[in-house]
Parts: structure tokens; sequence; C-alpha cells
């Protein structure tokens, strides 16, 4: 079932997930949704913290769920926390809960998200809009598993808490601007899923539309619409910047009309209709190995760091499986298979080694590091 914890703001909730039919399911048939299901799985089977990266309304929510669900805490609570939504102190309450007379209008001792989750597991969504105290206090929770509730100078429980966190940002790119701590990504980016945007599985829109169509048109108490091949095949074109929540919207718009008979291009969205949006966003010119070459010189004689040049645009889809490793092979050559000196070589430091060697490994581009 669905419920709202005492007092506190609609921007937490927590899911009751045992054996409720309205868990929210993936649905498609793309290769992208697959390998999402199966990476799901796969992090489910264990208690390992992980982080959820994809752009806003993509589904990062529905991917923790589904982790939670089917997972050994499927029957413990699951709790989401906005991280965007509050107030730094308001955020800390929230999370670790607070004394009587803490602050203005904390009449009674009040348990956190955290302490109500314990057993269960608990969504840090827009994690990397954390302010840097609030951070230090997840650290220090996430080693000790000890909670203080503000205004309390003591330790008042400890939670067994499974943590996933979910943002729409660049973490690695955050750590390297001195906007969030490198210690506290570390400790969350144990199981690192990515959900894919809806224009990279437009193969997936009609099933989702007809799910879509349908639960509104329940919610209303209406038929569901049917919408001619035009319609479809426009829909199926579009860049869907605010992807599945984008998608929702117009499946409400549509079922809400007054439709009699068949609904064509004309009763769509202006903005799905327009031609600026059709078709996939433009994409870059293909990266070639003189491109792969100037990125691996921008590491040796720029000294440019190997997140910055080659992570990211391999996260962002600019460059793909090949490329990474013709560059990390052109780096094993230069270091005559020193795994040492290709930390030095791509700007890295020691620290990095896990991480770089778990991206290669995880990505196939390790050439056997």
């Amino acid at each position: 079932m669905n419920r709202t914890i005492e007092d506190s703001p609609n921007r937490a909730s927590v899911f009751e997930a045992t054996g409720d039919e309205r868990l929210p399911r993936l649905i498609g048939t793309s290769a992208a949704i697959q390998a999402l299901d199966l990476a799901i799985r796969h992090a489910a089977r264990s208690d390992a913290k992980v982080l959820i990266t994809g752009e806003s309304g993509a589904g990062k929510e529905l991917a923790a769920r589904l982790i939670h669900a089917r997972s050994a805490r499927r029957h413990a609570s699951f709790v989401a926390v906005n991280c965007a939504g509050l107030t730094e102190t308001l955020l800390e309450s929230e999370l670790f809960g607070h004394e009587r007379g803490s602050y203005t209008g904390a009449h009674r001792d009040r348990a956190g998200l955290i302490e109500t989750a314990a057993g269960g597991t608990i969504l840090l969504d827009e994690t990397s809009e954390m302010s840097p105290r609030l951070q230090s206090l997840l650290l220090r929770f996430l080693d000790s598993g000890e909670i203080q509730r503000v205004g309390s100078d003591r330790v008042n429980a400890r939670a067994e808490v499974r943590v996933i966190a979910a943002t729409n940002k660049d973490l690695r790119a955050a750590v390297a601007k001195g906007c969030f701590r490198a210690d506290l990504y570390y400790r969350l980016n144990v199981i690192h899923l990515t959900v894919p945007p809806l224009r990279e599985r437009r193969e997936d829109v009609p099933l989702l539309l007809r799910h879509l169509l349908e639960e509104r048109a329940t919610h209303y108490a209406c038929a569901v619409p049917e919408l001619s091949p035009e319609a479809l095949a426009c829909l199926a074109a579009y860049a869907w910047p605010g992807n599945v929540r984008e998608l929702r919207n117009v499946a409400e718009q549509l079922v809400i009309r007054d439709h009699a008979g068949r609904l064509g291009l004309d009763d769509l969205p202006e903005e799905v209709r327009a031609p600026g949006g059709r078709g996939p966003a433009p994409s870059a010119a293909p990266i070639t190995t003189a491109d792969t070459n100037d990125i691996f010189e921008r590491m040796v004689d720029g000294r440019e760091s190997f997140w910055a040049v080659v992570y990211d645009p391999f996260m962002s889809r600019d460059l793909n499986r090949a490329q990474v490793a013709s560059i990390v092979r052109k780096g094993l050559e230069r270091t005559r298979g020193d795994v040492r000196q290709l930390l030095h070589l791509f700007n890295l430091e020691a620290e990095d080694d896990k991480p770089f060697r778990r991206f290669l490994r995880r990505h196939q581009c390790h050439m056997q590091l």
C-alpha cells in the first residue's frame, strides 16, 4: 500500500512493496530496456549500494523500486526522498529525525526516514543537490549506521538500510569541480545503473503509450482512444526530451479529449507535431581514429583527465567501446603494460585505480588489466 509518513511533506513517500500489483514495471522489448532489466535483477541479488543515473523523467525511481521489489527486502518499506525539494535543515530532519524543541515547530521527538526504512530501502533522489553538510552526514551514516537526530547530543539509533542514490547529473564531474565529495561518490557508486532516455528506445514507445493510455482511461473511467498509424509514427519519431514523464502527460491529454473515433495527427500536442520535434536529436559527426588520437594527446600532452575526455564522452555515447579500448591499448603500449604508469599517463590518482578498472571491465574495454 502507499502511505505518507506522519508530518512529512509530499516529497517523501513510503511504498510497501509486499505483493502490491500496482508496482510499476519495465515496459518494452528494446535491447536497452532488456539490458536495464537484467542489471536490475543483478542488483537485487545483493545489498550493495546502487547509483542510478539518467535524464529527468527516464524512470530512475522505477528502477529503484524494482530493485527493492525483487530483493530480499521486498517485505520491508521502500522510502523515496527528493533531496532537491527541501532546504538543508528540513532534509536533515527528514532523513535523520529531530528532537523535541530542536527548532520552531518541533513539538515532539520524531524518527527520520532512514529509521523508518530500517530493513528496507531508501532512495535518495537528486543526490547531487545535497549540501556539503548533508553529504558529510550521509557519509557518516554509511560508515557507521548510526543516526543522530537534529538537536540531539548523542547517537539515537542504528539502522540497517539499503541506500540507492539517483541523479540526472554527472557526479564524477561534480567531484572534479569540488561540488560533491569524492569519498561519498565512491561509497554510493558500488553498482551503477544507467536508465536510457526514451529516444534511445523508440521501439518501446507504442507499448508504453498503450499501457499509459489504458492506465489513464481506467482512472477517468472512459474508453481507451485509438490512434491512426500517422499519429503513432509521429509519436515514435518525436525526441521526447521529457522522456516517459512527458509521454505520460501526452497520454493523459489524449485520454481526456472528446475523441469520437480514431485520433489523428491534428489531435497530438503541437510540440510533438512540430517539425523540429520529430526524429532523433541532431547528433555530432562520428568520432574517427584521428579524433581518438587527439583524445589520447589531450591526456598525455594536455594533462586532461581520463574521466573528462574518455569517461564522460563514453557515458554520453559519443565514444564507443572499441574506441575506448583503442585509447587504453595505446596507453598500455606507451607504458609497456605498466598499469600504474598508465594511471599517471591518463592523469588519474592512485585511488582511481579500482574505479578505472571497474569501469573498463564493466564495459568490456579492460584489455586484461
